[in-house]
C-alpha cells in the first residue's frame, strides 16, 4: 500500500489546492464552450470509446515492455501512466457531470494507491474545465425558476466559473440592481450518476490505473455518495445559510447571502461577492501582518469547523477561499464560497481524532496510536516498530504547533514561517525511511476528505507566506473539544 507522498496521515499538503493544469496542447481546446452529452446512449457510447482506447493503449504498452530492460520498463511505465491519465482527464473534461467529478475524487483517493504521475494529471480536472454553452443551460434555468422569476434577472451568458457538476453565471436583478451569482447544475446530471460511475469503474480498470488487489468498487461507492451530496442543491442552500449564520458576527469572513426565490433543485442563487484570488498580485503584495491575519483566520476557521461544529467544508480549492482586500485599511476578509462538499463527523470519530492530535502534541505515543487505530489509520495487530515509526511521523507533522520547531523556521517572536517550510518533503522522507507504508490501509472517506481540507489549509498558509505562532490556538480548541483532557498535558 502506498502512503501519499506529501503528508501521510494528515493527507496531501500540496494536492488539494495546488493549481495544476492540463498539458499545453489541450488547454485552448478545453476553454471552448461544450455541448453536453446528456442522453444515456451518447454518454455511454462516448465512455465506451474511451475505455476501448485506454485498453488498446495498455495492450500495446504491455507488448512493448516484453523487449525492454527493467530500467527501461520502469521509465516507460511512468510515461504510460502519465499518457493514460492525460487522455482520461481530457475525455472526462469533455463529458462533464459526475464522470468528471469522480475523476477529481479519484485523484484524492488515488494518493493512497495510484501511480503519483497519474494522480498529478488527474488533479488538473479540478482547475480548468471548458464551460457549457449558455444556450444549453438557459432553457433549464427558465424552466426551474419559472418565466416570471426568470424575467426579473439579466444573466450574463459568459460564466464566472465552470466546474464538473455545474457552472456559475453573474446576474443583475433588474428591480434594484442587486448583483447575484447563479449556480446551474448541468442538465441530466443527477439521473446519470449511477450509470456514469459503473462505466467509469470499468474504464479505470481497462486503463490499468489501479493496481490489482485494490477494491475499486468499494472506493467508487464512497465516491458515489459524495457526488450525490454535491448535486443536492437544497442541502447546499441550507449549508450556505448555516455557515452564514455561524459566521455572521465574525468580521474576518464573508459568506454569500442566499436568494431562495431564485433557487430550485438545479439552480442555486446567492449574492455576488467580489474578491481576489489567493495567488493574485493584490493579495501577494499585502504587508506581512495582513497576510498573517488572513492565514490565522483560515486556520481558525478550520479549527472552528472541526473542533466546535463537527462540520467541515472539505473542498479546499482556492476558488472557494478568496480575499476581499481592504483598500482603505487592513481589515481584509476571507470570502467563502461553495459548501456542497461539507461533511458532518460522528462524535466517536471526532474523539478518536482529537486523541491522535493530543498524543502528537504531548508526545504521548500510546494516546496517538490509540487514536490512529480508532480512526482506522493503523491496525491493532501492527508490530511495535510500526507504532514507533508512526508516532515519530505524527510528532513531525504537528511541528508548526510545537515549541521545538527548527529554529531556522521560526521568527524572533517564535512564529512559524509556513512559506519557508519543507515539512511535506520531510514527512515523506520519514515515512519512506521508516518503511511502514505496507501496514496502512486506504483510509475511510471521513479521513480522506478531512485531510484533503487540512492539507489545503497548510497550502494556503504557505502560499500566503504566513508567519504564525499557533500552538496556543490549537491547544485551546483541542482542550475545549476533549473536555476531560488536562490542558497542561498538551503544553508539556
Amino acid at each position: 500500500m502506498v502512503v501519499p507522498s506529501s503528508m501521510s496521515w494528515l493527507g496531501s499538503a500540496d494536492a488539494p489546492a495546488k493549481l495544476t493544469s492540463m498539458p499545453e496542447y489541450d488547454r485552448d481546446k478545453r476553454r471552448k464552450p461544450l455541448r453536453l452529452k446528456t442522453g444515456a446512449f451518447d454518454r455511454n457510447a462516448a465512455m465506451a470509446r474511451v475505455g476501448m482506447v485506454a485498453g488498446a493503449q495498455f495492450a500495446r504498452h504491455s507488448v512493448g515492455n516484453l523487449f525492454r530492460s527493467r530500467d527501461e520498463r520502469n521509465q516507460r511505465n511512468r510515461d504510460f501512466y502519465i499518457r493514460q491519465a492525460e487522455y482520461l482527464a481530457s475525455e472526462l473534461g469533455k463529458l462533464k457531470g459526475s464522470v468528471m467529478k469522480v475523476g477529481q475524487m479519484l485523484s484524492v483517493y488515488g494518493q493512497y494507491f495510484m501511480p503519483p504521475e497519474a494522480v498529478e494529471v488527474l488533479k488538473g480536472l479540478q482547475d480548468d474545465t471548458p464551460p457549457v454553452a449558455w444556450s444549453e443551460l438557459e432553457p433549464l434555468v427558465r424552466q426551474r425558476l419559472g418565466s416570471e422569476r426568470y424575467a426579473e434577472l439579466d444573466i450574463n451568458p459568459e460564466p464566472l466559473a465552470a466546474a464538473s457538476l455545474g457552472q456559475v453565471h453573474r446576474a443583475t436583478r433588474r428591480a434594484d440592481g442587486a448583483q447575484l451569482c447563479i449556480k446551474v447544475q448541468y442538465p441530466g446530471l443527477a439521473e446519470a450518476i449511477d450509470s456514469d460511475i459503473r462505466t467509469l469503474t470499468n474504464i479505470i480498470r481497462l486503463a490499468r490505473l489501479v493496481p490489482r488487489g485494490i477494491e475499486l468498487g468499494v472506493i467508487m461507492e464512497e465516491v458515489r455518495e459524495m457526488v450525490y451530496r454535491e448535486v443536492d442543491y437544497d442541502r447546499e442552500r441550507q449549508l450556505t445559510a448555516e455557515f452564514s449564520t455561524r459566521l455572521a458576527a465574525d468580521e474576518r469572513f464573508v459568506v454569500p447571502a442566499v436568494y431562495p426565490e431564485y433557487c430550485s433543485e438545479a439552480v442555486l442563487t446567492t449574492s455576488y461577492e467580489p474578491a481576489e484570488h489567493i495567488q493574485s498580485e493584490a493579495v501577494q503584495s499585502l504587508a506581512q501582518s495582513r497576510r498573517d491575519a488572513l492565514g490565522a483566520a483560515a486556520l481558525e476557521l478550520f479549527f472552528l469547523e472541526f473542533f466546535e461544529w463537527g462540520m467541515v467544508q472539505t473542498d479546499p480549492h482556492f476558488g472557494n477561499y478568496k480575499v476581499r482586500v481592504d483598500e482603505h485599511g487592513d481589515a481584509d476578509r476571507l470570502v467563502l464560497i461553495d459548501f456542497g462538499a461539507t461533511r458532518e463527523f460522528a462524535p466517536r470519530f471526532l474523539h478518536a481524532y482529537y486523541d491522535t492530535v493530543a498524543g502528537a502534541l504531548a508526545r504521548d505515543q500510546a494516546r496517538l496510536v490509540d487514536g490512529a487505530i480508532g480512526i482506522q489509520l493503523l491496525r491493532r495487530d501492527s508490530p511495535q516498530a510500526v507504532f514507533d515509526s508512526f508516532a515519530s511521523v505524527g510528532y513531525l507533522i504537528v511541528e508548526p504547533f510545537r515549541d521545538d520547531a527548527p529554529v531556522e523556521l521560526l521568527t524572533a517572536d517564535d512564529a512559524y514561517c509556513w512559506g519557508e517550510s519543507d515539512l511535506p518533503d520531510r514527512v515523506s522522507k520519514a515515512i519512506s525511511e521508516a518503511a511502514i507504508s505496507r501496514w496502512f490501509r486506504i483510509p475511510p472517506r471521513e479521513i480522506v476528505f478531512l485531510h484533503r481540507r487540512l492539507g489545503g489549509v497548510f497550502v494556503l498558509l504557505a502560499v500566503l507566506g504566513a508567519e504564525l505562532a499557533s500552538r496556543d490556538l490549537l491547544v485551546d480548541y483541542l482542550y475545549t473539544a476533549l473536555g476531560e483532557i488536562d490542558k497542561e498535558q498538551c503544553e508539556d
